[in-house]
């Protein structure tokens, strides 16, 4: 039975969303990433301007996550992330976003998929695993992810 270890936390900083509106797939909200960190026991560094999440809020209340960031451990290696997720855009969720104040991780289902790739051996690892991670919104327009590896 496969289990859950933690691997570490990230910190995600945004610029405020735009909303591209009511489309033909759903509600496209787009936020710019500017930075952040990420710590773990086996991970440790920044988050690099330039990624972003291209959001699809769907009639159901749900929000579909398209996230790409490029993120540099302390010792210099890159790393690109990318996932798919989903938020439950209930009333706390939207209240957060729009006061820019935040959320507990069980105050709303929010799930990602990580997958990373990097050319750094050592963290070849990374590339091999496959992760799961859970999310919450922070004051200020920044998210917080949690992401544990699936052993």
């Amino acid at each position: 039975m496969p289990s859950l270890e933690y691997e570490f936390t990230y910190r995600a900083t945004l610029k405020p969303p735009v909303t591209i509106g009511a489309g033909p797939y759903g509600n496209r909200i787009v936020a710019e990433v500017t930075g952040g960190d990420f710590e773990g026991p086996r991970l440790k560094g920044r988050i690099l301007s330039g990624g972003g999440d291209w959001a699809l809020v769907g009639p159901d209340g749900q929000a579909r996550l398209d996230v790409r960031a490029q993120l540099v451990t302390g010792d210099r290696a890159a790393i690109y992330l990318a996932y798919y997720g989903i938020i439950q855009f209930n009333a706390k969720a939207q209240q957060a976003l729009e006061k820019q104040t935040g959320t507990e991780f069980a105050d709303h289902y929010w799930r990602t998929n990580p997958r990373f790739e990097t050319g750094d051996p050592r963290y070849a690892w990374l590339n091999q695993t496959l992760f799961v991670g859970e999310g919450r919104m922070l004051p200020n327009l920044v998210v917080e992810y949690r992401v544990y590896r699936v052993t």
